[in-house]
């Protein structure tokens, strides 16, 4: 039962008392000033006024002093108990820090082709000695940065949000690509997914032409090597399939930004920011020139893939 000579403090408690349920531990388990003193490398002192404070803050008799020593009342004896559980906690905490080696990650969220090119690329621009660790999230939703989902998005618009940083890389541009001119069937997108701006767009202009669907990025361009059909990718991630030309025009309404989007409370961590800086170096690299029809030509590549247009969160 609490003791109503000491104060309901509850509301009192502090960050700071984590320390002192370690301390009173030390102390409840040796029964002792001078046995938690050794334990601790605190003087008896010390250890006598934060026990006799911790007493005060908590409400309750964790004592009984006398000849033999602090010996724990049964309040004290349920402290204790509990402190143990925050200790194997702590110890739990050291342990997976330690485990953390090496730099932090960083989580970055890109589209499919754009995560592919970056993890393509990745030794162009970062190397096993730079001061964050690459954690690549390919997700063509929105993955949410205010509640630190990720750190870093490729997104496909400038954002407007007050809590967002932005950082412009450049520019996307999408055309349609098959083994040869002479295809005319389209590849498009399962009726459960047609969620980013090329998916729409193929099935709004190509719908009544299309002869096979996937739900997934990678499959409608393996389907498209096949020989099968039309696809519509963005022009950077077609430069690196050689057997695909391109079989359309630059389709100007899927022309779109590129930016490098993160949360103005974390811009200037110097993981993220060494981040940031090394992404725009990948993404504004220029790629090789497309192969395309006689009557389109060829022309050099860049920008990079289209990505979730960002909402709010």
């Amino acid at each position: 039962m609490s003791d109503p000579t000491f104060g309901p403090t509850l509301a009192n408690m502090q960050i700071t008392d984590w320390t002192d349920f370690g301390l009173f531990a030390a102390v409840a388990r040796s029964e002792s000033l001078a046995g938690a003193a050794r334990e601790t490398g605190l003087s008896q002192a010390t250890l006598s006024r934060r026990m006799t404070a911790l007493e005060q803050r908590t409400g309750r008799r964790l004592f009984v002093h006398g000849a033999s020593g602090y010996t724990p009342t049964a309040e004290g004896r349920a402290l204790l108990e509990r402190a143990k559980k925050m200790e194997a906690a702590a110890r739990d905490i050291a342990h997976w820090s330690a485990a953390q080696s090496g730099p932090p990650r960083v989580r970055i969220s890109a589209g499919t082709w754009t995560s592919e090119r970056l993890a393509r690329t990745l030794t162009d621009y970062w190397s096993m000695d730079a001061a964050w660790t690459p954690e690549f999230v390919s997700c063509n939703l929105d993955m949410d940065i205010e509640r630190r989902e990720v750190d870093i998005g490729v997104r496909n618009r400038r954002p407007t949000h007050p809590w967002l940083a932005g950082r412009r890389t450049g520019t996307v541009e999408h055309a349609a690509f098959a083994l040869s001119e002479d295809i005319t069937g389209w590849i498009g997108p399962s009726d459960d997914t047609s969620t980013l701006p090329s998916e729409a767009w193929t099935i709004t202009h190509h719908g009544s032409d299309i002869v096979a669907v996937s739900n997934e990025p990678t499959i409608r361009l393996a389907l498209a090597r096949s020989g099968i059909g039309r696809v519509v990718l963005p022009t950077f991630a077609a430069a690196c399939v050689p057997e695909l030309i391109q079989v359309s025009p630059i389709i100007e309404a899927l022309t779109a930004e590129e930016w490098l989007v993160c949360h103005q409370d974390t811009r200037h961590d110097p993981a993220i920011r060494a981040a940031l800086d090394a992404l725009a170096k990948g993404l504004r690299a220029p790629v090789a020139p497309l192969k395309s029809s006689a009557a389109l030509g060829s022309h050099p590549l860049h920008g990079s893939d289209e990505g979730p247009i960002l909402t709010s969160s």
